[in-house]
């Protein structure tokens, strides 16, 4: 199975309409640039935005974006020592006003899987941050909940842990699993897909 193929329209088509009728609003824009400009302009000037560990944001320029020109958590987070405020840390990323991110599959039928070796952009996505911010490349549109969990195992881990063993000389691993299947906050989780092949 191809897990870096794009989504056929047809398949995309059928994903959107899912993701909304599950209460995640849903656009399709045909490159990283539009998809970062259309998350900026969904965060107003001065709200809070943690971007999380991303390829797909790093990719577009969005990481870069938020780290130097807006009321970034990461940034404030990186200047505070842990062993002194890991606590005030913690709830400083879980409940942002904004938190912008990407997913790892998204199924036809509506449903999201992020998977994770730490857990750290969990609690945020499933429900501290005030609005989540998804941007994914197409690629990442699987039929089924039991195909997005191979992609998962079979394709983005073995990236993931190469990527972390150059950044942070340790191997990754899925440690912890969310899967959304609907969103009960009307307006809260927006996903932005790409005709672009973007991330894992």
């Amino acid at each position: 199975m191809a897990f870096d193929k794009l989504g056929s329209d047809e398949s995309i088509e059928k994903a959107v309409a899912s993701l909304k009728a599950n209460g995640i609003e849903a656009f399709v824009v045909e490159n990283g640039e539009q998809a970062k400009q259309k998350a900026l302009e969904m965060i107003p000037e001065g709200a809070e935005v943690m971007n999380m560990t991303s390829v797909t944001l790093d990719a577009i320029g969005l990481t870069e974006e938020i780290m130097s020109g807006r009321n970034s958590v990461r940034k404030k987070l990186m200047s505070m020592d842990r062993t002194k405020h890991g606590s005030e840390m913690k709830k400083l990323g879980i409940a942002p006003d904004y938190a912008v991110g990407s997913v790892h599959a998204i199924t036809e039928d509506g449903k999201v899987l992020i998977a994770s070796a730490s857990g750290s952009q969990l609690p945020a996505y499933a429900y501290g941050a005030g609005k989540v911010i998804w941007i994914a490349g197409t690629q990442k549109i699987v039929k089924n909940l039991e195909e997005g969990m191979k992609r998962i195992y079979e394709y983005t881990l073995p990236l993931e842990d190469q990527r972390a063993r150059i950044a942070y000389g340790v191997g990754s691993g899925v440690n912890k699993l969310l899967v959304v299947n609907k969103e009960f906050a009307p307006g809260r989780i927006t996903l932005i897909l790409v005709k672009e092949k973007l991330g894992f």
